[in-house]
């Protein structure tokens, strides 16, 4: 996810596109770069790490001019860099191109190029753009920007200038999010509306497909016939931090309701038009994995109870001894860990110290190791072999949401990626589930709608109990460990997990009247175990909380409140099941008057040991 600022105008465009990427900053924050026309000619500047180097860069040295076009990155295609940051030119510098989102066939049009003599200096998908238009190019740049998307394919938005063009910028929307923010005499092209506030409230919201082209005069809308259209103009009454939040209160909320988007990005960009699984960045082959004789995954938090799914899933489908350890104590361990080891390090931000010394360490016994992140460039990503980027985009508020699960969809692509090429999952069984993981973003966004309100007045019931004890079997009990974090760690409520099967070995002296439980009952074929469970606690005086699918509305008769989910494989529902433990942390934050988005104590990454 990365933020595009354009502007057409009699303002200076450098102030305007920099105030713009400031405001879209949480959507990338890796690299940043312009692209403005001064005096005819097009001059880019651009550099990675945070805006404020290239702001810094313009102060020294400003470019004049009044059209232009900006960009702050969030790396997709290659590591974060001067050379790999946005805009990308053609080869002579006067057509200049900035991007958001994935060129899915960017190989084969680079290679076609590559015949025609063209050179690339870039490791990114979004340079192939530019050269692309290049090609086209006879004088008119709205033509060819026409040519050059009938060949493009994936989800992306994009921004073109050029300085034989002077006085104008060409748009497209396709799948990412793009919007015109119209005042007069200037026109604004961005990624979301907080980039346009400052200038006018009037926003045109532009359909997939849409190609504009925006002059000093006004702008043009074609849709994908390349028919001229109107796009109706909204008045925006937000302020520019509710925009940054698109509406919601909180970047948790926020997050939590881009699940859906998120994992629908995170698994149909790897599916090929035969509806097989490919993998980027991973090199494991047949041969490879009849090698490895066992599998370490290792991580911290929250990515290592994503973790423990994916322990369960490799074991399924690979069949193969799989070890989920903490970083913290992998380190210290002895592991038996040779050429036939895969590694699998999990990390949000891919700079966790713990778990990158844990890498190391496993790479000098001469293990493989494979990467589950959500940054290109990182530490991790650049010394590991193999690298799954899950695509959540920015995760701003500290309690991981969405790449939480978008890492439950790394495991879930691979172990079946991988089943198939060892032979150790039917082609049939393979086809079935990668079928139903595609209708999970539907399914998810369907029981973000109706558990919402429910999730609310469970919170209410919860929010000044001193404890609060979550339950689960096989699976379920991975989504417990996780939903006790979050709420540990943003309502600082103490809250304590465990495998329902173990209450009578100890835990269930805790238990006493009016203390909270909240039990997941989703695996059908331990159903009647957890049941019984439940049964034990509401029996010492528990107000118990069951979630659970659907189909299992017996669960009424037992528990105080139930919350039914969308119906799924049992693998899949601690994915369904975890948002409801995600909203119930929310709003019991919330009601605390707690700080949601920056919990006492807690960073984001955590970079030391």
């Amino acid at each position: 996810m990365c933020g595009i600022v354009g502007y057409v105008g009699n303002k200076n465009a450098q102030e305007v596109i920099i105030d713009g990427l400031e405001k879209l900053e949480y959507r990338g924050y890796d690299s940043s770069g312009v692209g403005i026309i001064e005096n005819g000619k097009l001059r880019v500047r651009k550099m990675a790490g945070r805006l404020s180097n290239l702001e810094k860069s313009l102060e020294e040295n400003p470019i004049n001019g009044n059209v232009g076009i900006g960009h702050t990155r969030w790396a997709t295609h290659g590591i974060p860099s001067d050379i790999n940051s946005h805009p990308h030119t053609n080869s002579s510098g006067t057509i200049a191109v900035v991007h958001n989102g994935i060129i899915e066939n960017y190989r084969e049009i680079k290679e076609d190029l590559e015949k025609n003599g063209y050179k690339f200096i870039s490791d990114t998908d979004t340079e192939v753009v530019a050269h692309l238009i290049d090609f086209f190019y006879d004088g008119d740049l709205l033509e060819a920007v026409f040519k050059a998307e009938d060949r493009l394919k994936g989800a992306y938005a994009l921004a073109i200038v050029s300085e034989n063009n002077p006085d104008e910028i060409v748009a497209v929307r396709n799948e990412s999010p793009l919007i015109l923010g119209v005042g007069e005499n200037e026109t604004i092209v961005a990624s979301d509306i907080p980039a346009v506030l400052k200038y006018t409230k009037k926003v045109v919201y532009l359909d997939n497909k849409d190609i504009i082209r925006i002059t000093k005069a006004g702008y043009e809308v074609y849709d994908k016939d390349r028919k001229k259209v109107n796009r109706r103009s909204e008045e925006i009454s937000w302020d520019v931090e509710s925009a940054s939040k698109e509406g919601y209160a909180h970047f948790m909320l926020k997050e939590i309701y881009q699940q859906p988007t998120a994992i629908r990005d995170t698994v149909e960009r790897r599916i090929d038009e035969k509806g097989n699984i490919v993998l980027e960045n991973i090199s494991i082959t047949k041969e490879v994995l009849e090698k490895i004789n066992k599998i370490y995954i290792v991580a911290c938090g929250t990515a290592y109870h994503a973790g423990l799914i994916g322990k369960y899933l490799f074991q399924t489908f690979l069949k193969v001894d799989t070890i989920a350890d903490i970083a913290s104590e992998f380190r210290y361990s002895e592991h038996n860990i040779d050429e036939n080891t895969l590694v699998v390090i999990v990390s949000q931000s891919g700079e966790t110290a713990d778990t990158l010394q844990a890498l190391k360490d496993a790479k000098e016994k001469g293990a493989r190791i494979l990467s589950i992140t959500n940054v290109v460039g990182s530490s991790i990503a650049r010394e590991s072999d193999d690298v799954f980027y899950t695509w959540a985009g920015p995760e701003i508020a500290v309690a991981s949401t969405k790449a939480y699960t978008t890492q439950l969809v790394a495991f879930y692509l691979m172990a079946l990626h991988f089943g198939r090429l060892k032979n150790t999952i039917e082609l049939t069984c393979y086809e079935e589930i990668l079928n139903e993981l595609r209708t999970l973003p539907e399914k998810l966004q369907i029981t973000l709608s109706e558990c919402d309100k429910k999730a609310k007045n469970i919170s209410e019931t919860i929010k000044d109990k001193q404890s609060v004890f979550y339950l689960g079997r096989g699976l379920d009990y991975y989504t417990a460990l996780e939903g006790a974090l979050k709420l540990k760690e943003i309502s600082y409520i103490h809250t304590e997990a465990f495998p329902a099967g173990e209450l009578k070995h100890g835990s269930i002296a805790l238990i006493e009247e009016g203390t909270p439980v909240i039990a997941f009952a989703t695996q059908s074929l331990i159903y009647d175990k957890i049941v019984s469970n439940i049964k034990e606690v509401k029996a010492r005086g528990a107000y118990v909380v069951g979630v659970t699918r659907k189909k299992n509305e017996d669960l009424k008769e037992i528990c105080d409140e139930v919350v039914l989910l969308e119906e799924s494989f049992n693998i899949f529902m601690p994915l369904i099941s975890v948002v409801v433990a995600q909203l119930i942390s929310y709003y019991t934050a919330l009601l605390k008057g707690n700080d949601v988005d920056k919990p006492r104590n807690l960073a984001k990454s955590v970079t030391v040991e």
